[in-house]
């Protein structure tokens, strides 16, 4: 069949608006689907199993290696969840760009991101959504796992123990957690109590990614980003001076951490 120059044009435009039809149709919502109907903010089907008594390993070469690799595949785990929420995130902008709508799957999945990162907006632009890139972003394996070590005792500590806490993080309800022996007088703080070591990292890691203490985290984990430089713990440890009343010997402890377990860390390595 033989068209004019006008009608090729006609034609040619059908085309392409059958295509992002196409695209809006099959790609974007079956992605969102997925994510949907696979819970987002889980870490999907990852075990770990029965954790280790760690404080009856006495040899420190292979209580450190079995440590690290306890904790390893939920801490990649989530890593992954946060970077597909991250990437849903940037294909949403770029449909604004290109003043295409939202599915109502993508509108369920956008919505449940925004209430799962504490963050609040009248309308989704380019300009809205943009900053909520700088708290939907991954945290170092390394740094996770050395964290874990300094604050649980490498899982020998208390509240590791008996509330799976491995972060030593507060609540401040009472009843919520154990209340730590060597509380100061006039305190109300109690050490959070976990179902499982899982739910002690998604705390851990929702915690670093939206409390307003760890914004210098974030700040530096975005300025890394712009400049195309890999996100590593030594980069990103200085960002948790807030975490411990102890700032600067805090940071020093887990650079120092972070050097001398080195190896121990290389094990089954997937750097996230």
């Amino acid at each position: 069949m033989k068209i004019g120059n006008i009608g090729k044009v006609t034609f040619a435009l059908g085309l392409a608006v059958v295509a992002l039809l196409a695209m809006r149709l099959f790609i974007i919502p079956n992605t969102t689907q997925e994510s949907v109907t696979s819970g987002t903010h889980q870490l999907n089907e990852v075990d770990l199993g029965e954790v280790p008594m760690f404080a009856e390993i006495d040899d420190v070469v292979t209580k450190k290696q079995t440590f690290f690799d306890y904790l390893r595949p939920s801490v990649e785990a989530q890593n992954q969840i946060i970077i597909h929420d991250r990437q849903f995130i940037l294909a949403v902008i770029d449909n604004i760009d290109n003043d295409l709508g939202l599915s109502g799957p993508d509108n369920e999945r956008l919505n449940s991101i925004l209430e799962y990162y504490q963050y609040d907006v009248i309308s989704f632009t380019r300009n809205t959504l943009t900053p909520l890139l700088k708290r939907v972003d991954i945290i170092p394996v390394d740094m996770v796992l050395v964290q874990a070590a300094n604050e649980s005792g490498w899982g020998s500590s208390r509240f590791a123990i008996d509330g799976f806490n491995f972060f030593g993080q507060w609540c401040f309800t009472e009843g919520c957690g154990l209340v730590p022996l060597a509380r100061a007088d006039g305190k109300s703080h109690e050490v959070a109590v976990f179902d499982s070591p899982k739910e002690s990292i998604i705390a851990y890691m929702i915690n670093l990614n939206t409390n307003s203490a760890y914004r210098l985290f974030r700040s530096i984990r975005a300025d890394l980003r712009a400049q195309k430089i890999k996100l590593t713990a030594e980069k990103l440890v200085y960002g948790l001076i807030n975490y411990s009343e102890r700032k600067d010997e805090y940071i020093d402890d887990l650079l120092d951490m972070l050097k001398h377990n080195k190896p121990y860390l290389q094990g089954n390595k997937a750097n996230a």
